[in-house]
């Protein structure tokens, strides 16, 4: 009879715990299954930061730095599509704060692109137009304004 005083596992699905550096009589003393001396031998030591070249100057620090990269300064266009102005009225001037307060953009920069159709007359005012946005606002019979 089975019960909770004689359950034992079955047998061979234990493994003992590997136990390291205590002595040469364990078969993991000396040197800790670890190998020989070098770095991957010592504690903490065993991995270094990316482009780490063993000391030598990294190549990233070597190679002379030039030019100017304008990504600090870059105007970054928040995506809108033509598709999503379906949800103002007919007649509606949509500008960046109108659509803001819709909850469509969260910054000030707008750029609206030809994904979807347009099915009523609106006034949209942002900063950029993709070219085939433009032909779809006005075809709709709205008008574009650009803010520069």
């Amino acid at each position: 009879m089975i019960n909770l005083s004689n359950l034992k596992p079955a047998k061979n699905s234990k493994h003992r715990k590997k136990i390291i550096g205590r002595g040469v009589g364990s078969g993991h003393g000396r040197t800790s299954t670890r190998g020989t001396k070098g770095q991957k031998s010592r504690t903490g030591d065993g991995s270094k930061k990316i482009g780490f070249e063993g000391g030598q100057m990294p190549i990233f620090r070597r190679v002379p730095k030039r030019g100017f990269n304008n990504s600090m300064f870059r105007k970054k266009y928040e995506i809108v599509n033509v598709s999503s102005l379906n949800k103002f009225e007919i007649g509606t001037e949509i500008t960046p704060s109108v659509l803001k307060d819709a909850g469509i953009i969260q910054k000030k920069f707008v750029k609206i692109l030809a994904v979807g159709d347009i099915t009523k007359p609106l006034t949209v005012t942002a900063n950029a137009f993709s070219k085939a946005a433009i032909k779809k606002i006005e075809s709709s019979g709205g008008k574009v304004k650009n803010i520069r």
